[in-house]
């Protein structure tokens, strides 16, 4: 449940500039269409590591939140005893981005609640987002989506390529890039995360995070913020108006 009293650990919304927004499952739905197509180029590297095991597209959703393929990937891996080179890791990588993306592309449109919260809150706060998921992924759905404007390129971060050896969240490594590259002390940023993994990343970097519910499955919301709140969330929120009406308090006090 949310804590109903002051929580001392809260961040001082007169020290925070930046909104660092994790963007699958959370800016936009796409967790699931994402996992529609992602499946079968699962399940082929499945079969081409001798395993008989086929994740349905929503198994593969419950086993890999907040991780991307290539985590996915490299954990699958180690779990059936077997060795995949850097080379052949990469392809699957790239073939499961490039149907992923091509997806996402033609299935996301606009979400009025997304776009008139960020645009209000843009007006407090600098938006930076900080995704587990490749740049070109990333710049598919927020054209789809219609987020360009408010994410602009040069404010998007990427563990899969914006860091020097990719990486994926719980890594908290790309959250630490993006305030060294935002010129951030962490209690001048707040994060906005869906899953375990992105929570967990950003409380790793120091930086007091929001767990959003917008886009869970109403079926999965009790426990999800239970997850979220115990990997670290400072609060959940349920929808984007109420973490917009978080935001903007001027009190900046945690909610009830």
């Amino acid at each position: 449940m949310r804590p109903d009293h002051h929580d001392p650990s809260a961040p001082n919304l007169d020290e925070v500039t930046t909104l660092l927004c994790d963007a699958d499952g959370n800016l936009f739905p796409s967790e699931e269409p994402a996992f529609d197509a992602s499946v079968g180029v699962t399940n082929r590297f499945l079969s081409a590591l001798g395993s008989s095991r086929a994740y349905t597209a929503d198994e593969l959703r419950r086993a890999s939140l907040g991780r991307n393929f290539r985590r996915l990937a490299t954990d699958l891996s180690h779990e059936l005893g077997t060795r995949v080179s850097s080379a052949e890791l990469q392809a699957w990588v790239d073939e499961e981005a490039a149907v992923v993306t091509r997806h996402l592309a033609t299935v996301l449109a606009p979400d009025e609640a997304v776009t008139s919260t960020l645009s209000a809150l843009a007006s407090r706060y600098r938006l930076a987002v900080v995704s587990s998921s490749a740049t070109p992924r990333l710049a598919a759905c927020f054209t789809a989506t219609g987020l360009d404007d408010l994410f602009p390129v040069a404010d998007r971060f990427s563990a899969q390529d914006s860091l020097a050896t990719p990486t994926s969240k719980p890594d908290p490594a790309v959250y630490t890039h993006a305030l060294r590259s935002l010129a951030l002390d962490a209690r001048e940023a707040v994060a906005v995360e869906d899953a375990v993994a992105g929570v967990s990343a950003a409380v790793g970097a120091g930086i007091a995070t929001i767990g959003n519910l917008a886009f869970v499955p109403a079926l999965e919301r009790p426990r999800r913020e239970q997850q979220l709140l115990a990997a670290g969330a400072w609060q959940v929120v349920t929808d984007w108006q109420e973490l917009r009406d978080l935001m903007t308090s001027t009190a900046g006090a945690a909610r009830s």
